[in-house]
């Protein structure tokens, strides 16, 4: 099992020396990738970082490190813009990339986003199929719903081809989002109880086999907070989710309000007691 870790960015704010030195000793412990949100407004404000914008910037500063935004809100924004995005940040990091996407629930963002809320989930599909067209072929054409491309193409292409898409989706994921998981996805985010997962994930097995894919293919990573009120029990949450075949794991160090040496001083101690 991968184990990553999330980058405390509502916590950290603007204090950039401070999410490198955390991101960069992220890297040098050896965790396998770097979790960051994503929320383009929120409402009655709040800090939260651009997370395409943010890892771009995390690429030149570490180098080994995988860069995992969770989760981009896709329809919600240009898909030829982010698969450019992407692209760029895979070329600046060496293919270091995977793209958490999801449809959110924010139905003011879509608005402001000039977006319609209501056909987010038919749009989503449509455009993990241009995406991954896009990331693989120098010239497409693809004629949707929602997207015309005419003979054109990304330059400069990702390293990965295509890059790995991962979806998220809030609780227990509705019929539709684990149909998506399935046909669609690399792997998925993983927010349902342990008890709940084993029935979730053979569902998105039986959907991939559907679709001609391999279910094994298919990740799962989790969240452990090692802070807060499951602080005791976090060692045994993440054996528990290792024993459920979990393909990755994301500790955070998120609600323990810390600063920015707590936060180091508690990824340093949560590494050195994950259990084996």
């Amino acid at each position: 099992m991968k184990i990553g870790i999330s980058l405390p960015v509502r916590e950290l704010r603007n204090d950039v020396g401070a999410i490198v030195a955390f991101a960069q000793q992220a890297e040098e412990l050896g965790l396998t990738h770097l979790r960051v949100p994503d929320q383009v407004l929120r409402p009655g404000g709040g800090h939260l970082h651009e997370p395409l914008t943010l890892l771009a910037f995390l690429a030149g500063v570490t180098k080994r490190i995988e860069l995992v935004p969770s989760v981009i809100v896709l329809p919600s924004r240009q898909t030829a813009l982010v698969a450019k995005q992407a692209a760029e940040i895979d070329v600046l990091s060496g293919g270091r990339l995977r793209l958490g996407i999801g449809v959110g629930r924010s139905e003011e963002e879509y608005t402001a986003m000039g977006v319609d809320f209501a056909d987010r989930g038919a749009r989503c599909d449509e455009q993990l199929q241009l995406l991954r067209q896009l990331w693989t072929q120098e010239q497409v054409s693809f004629d949707g719903r929602f997207h015309t491309v005419q003979a054109s193409g990304l330059n400069p292409m990702p390293v990965q081809r295509p890059i790995p898409v991962w979806i998220g989706a809030g609780g227990v994921p509705i019929k539709r989002i684990r149909r998506r998981i399935g046909r669609h996805a690399d792997g998925w985010f993983v927010l349902c109880t342990p008890e709940q997962y084993p029935e979730i994930r053979d569902e998105i097995a039986g959907h991939a086999s559907d679709a001609d894919r391999d279910p094994s293919s298919i990740g799962a990573e989790a969240g452990v907070a090692v802070v807060g009120p499951r602080q005791a029990e976090w060692r045994d949450r993440v054996a528990g989710w290792r024993a459920a075949g979990l393909s990755h794991l994301c500790l955070r160090t998120l609600g323990g309000e810390l600063d920015a040496q707590g936060h180091l001083d508690t990824m340093r101690e949560a590494h050195a007691q994950i259990p084996q």
